[in-house]
């Protein structure tokens, strides 16, 4: 039963006030938008985050887009918006396919291949190479393989010394190094890789950034170690924490003590547990930030499946 609802008919036909709006928006900053009149259309808009996706683009790219973003704010007296830098974080890819087959690799249905970690051997019908040296450790027979944001499935049949045996589960054709999603597998991966502690201290902290969403959270300590990076200059910045896989679900409440804010990451989320369930996780993870307090921003697809 709904009780003490604020919400009446002078409300809906009342004149909207952007300034009164509790829910922010944050933008993704790409080709389509980054111009400076993109950019003051976007504040236009009710921009309140600019990301800095750091998964693409160098330092000097990204600068270039902040000078725009400065620029575009400076002509909009009043307007405050955020910057938020958006890690890459560590990645699991497939290798080089072997250059005879022509740079596509196909996968026949019921067959068997081998998922190694010699990343150096070219990728054939009877051997994929896998970026991940710790794969035969992490995974389980019976366990899935996630090639290509799923659009190959590989079921684990034999766990040898420095590979797998696979049993594939559809038919498919992918190319050169493409993602890599292990469902339900502890992975011994750091959160901040060598590159992402560059862009944080050569670039974040330079450019006096307000979020850093980071990827791959799966743990408190995750978030601790990125205080450590972020030291006495990076005091001030907010961390997000990106939940984006079953171990960052399962020790969410834990995240949550610790984190200043949470990233529900759909997308990445559907490789890790049925399509159809993401909302439930969605909707536990908004519920249980509300209650202790903390800003949680839900992502991906926002407009196309919702």
């Amino acid at each position: 039963m709904i009780t003490n609802s604020e919400i009446t008919l002078d409300l809906i036909h009342a004149k909207h006030d952007k300034s009164t709006r509790r829910t922010k928006i944050c933008c993704t900053l790409g080709p389509a938008c980054w111009s400076e009149e993109g950019l003051i259309n976007l504040i236009d808009a009710g921009m309140n985050i600019a990301r800095f996706n750091f998964s693409h683009g160098d330092h000097a790219s990204h600068h270039a887009t902040f000078e725009r973003l400065q620029r575009a704010i400076a002509a909009r007296p009043g307007c405050h918006v955020g910057v938020m830098l958006d890690t890459k974080g560590p990645e699991i890819r497939t290798g080089v396919i072997d250059s005879a087959l022509g740079g596509k690799l196909k996968f026949v249905k019921n067959e068997i291949i081998e998922v190694g970690t010699d990343y150096s051997r070219p990728c054939t019908p009877q051997y994929l190479a896998c970026s991940y040296q710790s794969l035969p450790k992490s995974v389980k027979v019976g366990g899935v393989i996630l090639v290509a944001d799923g659009a190959i499935s590989l079921e684990v049949v034999e766990i040898l010394e420095s590979s797998v045996k696979a049993k594939i589960l559809n038919n498919a054709t992918i190319g050169d190094r493409k993602n890599m999603n292990l469902p339900g597998a502890i992975v011994d991966l750091p959160t901040l890789t060598t590159k992402d502690i560059d862009d944080i201290k050569v670039w974040g902290i330079q450019h006096n950034i307000d979020y850093i969403a980071a990827s791959f959270v799966r743990k408190p300590s995750d978030i601790l170690f990125i205080r450590e990076v972020l030291g006495e200059a990076g005091k001030n910045v907010k961390i997000v924490s990106k939940i984006e896989n079953q171990e960052g679900l399962q020790n969410y409440d834990a995240i949550l003590e610790v984190t200043d804010s949470i990233m529900v990451a759909r997308g990445d989320l559907g490789m890790e547990i049925p399509i159809e369930k993401v909302f439930l996780a969605q909707k536990m993870m908004i519920h249980k930030a509300n209650i202790v307090g903390v800003p949680v921003i839900t992502a991906t697809q926002m407009l196309e499946s919702m």
